[in-house]
């Protein structure tokens, strides 16, 4: 597991979208990207990161599905805008395992700093947008 002083990202209290739930799986999903970091640094096999990516992208899913549930339960007004941003998001997490997996692309510093951006992005902007509105 990365370390503080390593990890690519760390977690921030800017990221709480006040609902600690979600704010936990936000939490696990900052592990896997800090634990695929790690992965990478350490030289392990294409099995090892594969698998590091399948589990990202299955959680991501799970956690989407539950972010959804839970924002149609509230009556989030930008919901369907929120699913589409899940759905782009979900699209390009798979076409980097694809490419991964096919050796059409290497995990690298860049495809790191991509996998934060993408996940540090999307909290502070699309989810802090319905802790706003629905303020948990």
């Amino acid at each position: 597991m990365a370390t503080a002083t390593t990890a690519i990202f760390p977690w921030r209290a800017a990221y709480s979208v006040g609902n600690p739930q979600i704010d936990e799986q936000h939490k696990g999903l900052i592990r896997m990207i800090n634990n695929l970091q790690d992965a990478m640094m350490e030289g392990k096999g294409k099995t090892a990161l594969s698998a590091i990516l399948n589990d990202l992208i299955r959680y991501t899913e799970s956690h989407f599905a539950f972010e959804e549930g839970l924002l149609q339960e509230r009556g989030y007004s930008g919901l369907a805008v929120h699913k589409t941003e899940h759905r782009e998001l979900t699209r390009q997490v798979y076409e980097l395992r694809d490419k991964f997996q096919s050796g059409k692309l290497m995990i690298t510093m860049d495809v790191m700093r991509f996998l934060k951006d993408w996940l540090a992005n999307h909290i502070l902007k699309c989810d802090q947008a319905y802790a706003k509105e629905l303020r948990f």
